[in-house]
């Protein structure tokens, strides 16, 4: 069974960046492909980036060029670098292994002046 536990989130102001880690635990972490996901109230979940196992990164274009997915094999842990962050970035997100279909509990950001 796959878990994954998100970490991170905040409250920050526009302009200002955030790191989120998504630590995993019950799969082979560095053969599976992990993402990051965001909602919010009212609105369908929606994708916000990607990273394979070899390292191809895939983003929605409201975040290119802001945010980063990366990953650390040996810590279990995918990353999501978030510069530039704006009110609209305010979300939940969440963390998601494609292949099991696992999902984290989740973790707010908010952009506010």
């Amino acid at each position: 069974q796959v878990q994954l536990v998100e970490s991170g989130g905040g409250l920050v102001q526009p302009g200002e960046s955030l790191r989120l880690s998504c630590i995993a635990s019950g799969s082979i972490f560095s053969s599976n492909s992990m993402a990051w996901y965001r909602q919010t109230p009212g609105k369908q979940r929606e994708f916000v980036a990607r990273i394979t196992s070899g390292y191809s990164t895939l983003y929605a274009d409201s975040v290119k060029g802001r945010f980063t997915i990366s990953r650390d094999n040996a810590k279990n842990t995918v990353y999501l670098q978030m510069n530039s962050l704006k009110p609209e970035d305010t979300a939940v997100y969440y963390c998601n292994q494609p292949r099991s279909g696992s999902w984290g509990q989740g973790t707010q950001v908010t952009v506010s002046s």
